[in-house]
C-alpha cells in the first residue's frame, strides 16, 4: 500500500489537486491497475473484426497495463462472444491468430471448445470425478456495445450503460453504421509521463490558448464549455466564424449552435473525439508509472471534411500536447511540488476525475 492522502475535497473552490506522488510511486501505478482499469469499461474496436459465422479473433486486454487475453467470436448462429483465452485445463492460450473456425481448441493437450466457449471435449479424463463442470467452460467476460464498438471489462464497477448514456443521447443521430475505419490514418505515441497526466491535460481547455495556436484559432474558446456525467465527461467546442462545424439536426440539444467538436471523455482512459469529418477514438494506455501509449483509432463519415476546423491537425495537436505533459512529468520529481488548486470555470472536468479516481482507490 501507499501512505498519500488522495482526498479531493467535492468543492472545487476548496479542493487541491492529486498530490505529486500518485503520478511517480510503482506502488500507486500497481493499485491503480487493479482497482481502476481492471474494474473499468474498455474500447475493445470494430465489432466487424467477426464479420461472418466462425470468426474468431484473439487480442489483449489494454496491453501492457491490464494484458489480459481475450478471444471475439461469431458462432454458427450469428452470435457474438467476448471470452476469456485460456484453456481452463493448464491455462494455455486456446486460440493464437484470427480465422473461421468450427470450434475452438487447445493445441496443448487438446482440450476443445464451443464457438460459445462451452466446453466440448477432452481426452484422456475418463474417471474424472464430477467432469465436466461449468469451471471447464471459458469464461464469459462482460461486454457491450454501441453501434459497432464494442467494449469490455474484467470487473465492471458499473453498468456500460453508465458510462456510455450520455453520450449516446447526445450523438444518437449520428449514423455510426456508415463510420469506415481508417487505420492508415491512426498512430501510437508513446509518451514519457504518466497517464493520468494525460488525461489532466486532455479534460481541460485551459491551455488551448496557451500551447495550441492553430486549433486555438480554430475554436471560439470563449464558449468553451463542460458537461459533467456520473463516469464520463464533455468538453463542448463551438468553432470560430467560418469553421466547419456540424450539421446538427433539429433533435440535437445543441441545434442551432456552431459546434466543431464534441470531446468526450470515458473514465479512465478513452477518448471519443467527434468531428465533422468523424471520429477519432484515443485509448490512453499505462506502461509504467511514467511512460504510456496513445493510441489515435480513426473512423472516417466524410471524407471531404478531413484536414478543416478543430479536427484538421490532430497529429501536431498531440506533439503539443506531449511536450508539455513530459514537462510536467519532471515537474512533479520535484521535492519542491505536492498539490496545486483548480480553476472552478476551466478545470471543472480535472476536479471531476480527481474525485472518480480518489473515490475508486478509497
Amino acid at each position: 500500500m501507499h501512505d498519500l492522502d488522495l482526498t479531493v475535497h467535492e468543492r472545487i473552490e476548496e479542493a487541491s489537486t492529486l498530490p505529486a506522488g500518485f503520478y511517480k510511486d510503482p506502488r500507486v501505478f500497481d493499485l491503480v491497475r487493479e482497482r481502476v482499469f481492471a474494474r473499468s469499461w474498455q474500447f475493445v474496436g470494430d465489432i466487424d473484426a467477426v464479420k461472418v459465422p466462425g470468426a474468431v479473433y484473439p487480442f489483449t486486454l489494454l496491453e501492457g497495463c491490464l494484458d489480459e487475453p481475450m478471444v471475439l467470436t461469431r458462432d454458427t448462429e450469428d452470435q457474438v462472444h467476448l471470452l476469456s483465452n485460456v484453456c481452463t485445463h493448464r491455462g494455455m492460450t486456446v486460440v493464437e491468430g484470427a480465422g473461421n473456425e468450427r470450434y475452438l481448441r487447445c493445441r496443448y493437450h487438446g482440450r476443445r471448445f464451443g464457438l460459445d466457449g462451452g466446453f466440448q471435449h477432452m481426452p484422456e479424463f475418463e474417471g474424472v470425478c464430477g467432469f465436466p463442470s461449468k469451471a471447464d467452460d471459458m469464461p464469459k467476460v462482460p461486454s457491450g456495445t454501441w453501434g459497432k464498438f464494442l467494449f469490455a471489462s474484467v470487473f465492471p464497477e458499473c453498468p456500460l450503460e453508465t458510462v456510455l448514456g450520455p453520450m449516446q443521447q447526445r450523438l444518437g443521430w449520428l449514423p455510426l453504421d456508415q463510420f469506415a475505419p481508417e487505420p492508415a490514418r491512426g498512430r501510437d505515441y508513446l509518451v514519457h509521463a504518466n497517464w493520468a497526466l494525460y488525461i489532466d491535460n486532455y479534460l481541460e481547455g485551459f491551455h488551448i490558448p496557451f500551447i495550441h495556436a492553430a486549433l486555438n484559432q480554430a475554436l471560439d474558446y470563449e464558449n468553451y464549455t463542460t458537461e459533467l456525467f456520473p463516469r464520463a465527461n464533455l468538453q463542448l467546442a463551438v468553432g470560430s466564424s467560418g469553421e466547419d462545424c456540424f450539421d446538427l439536426p433539429p433533435t440535437s440539444p445543441d441545434y442551432g449552435l456552431s459546434i466543431s467538436a464534441y470531446y468526450y471523455w470515458l473514465f479512465p482512459n478513452t477518448m471519443f473525439n467527434f468531428y465533422p469529418w468523424g471520429l477519432s477514438v484515443n485509448v490512453v494506455k499505462p506502461l509504467g508509472p511514467d511512460l504510456t501509449k496513445v493510441s489515435f483509432i480513426p473512423y472516417v463519415w466524410d471524407a471531404s471534411k478531413l484536414g478543416r476546423g478543430a479536427g484538421a491537425a490532430l497529429d501536431r495537436v498531440e506533439r503539443e500536447d506531449e511536450v508539455v505533459v513530459e514537462a510536467v512529468q519532471k515537474g512533479v520529481r520535484s521535492r519542491f511540488y505536492d498539490r496545486g488548486r483548480y480553476s472552478p470555470r476551466r478545470e471543472q472536468n480535472v476536479h471531476h476525475f480527481h474525485r472518480l479516481l480518489a473515490e475508486m482507490l478509497a
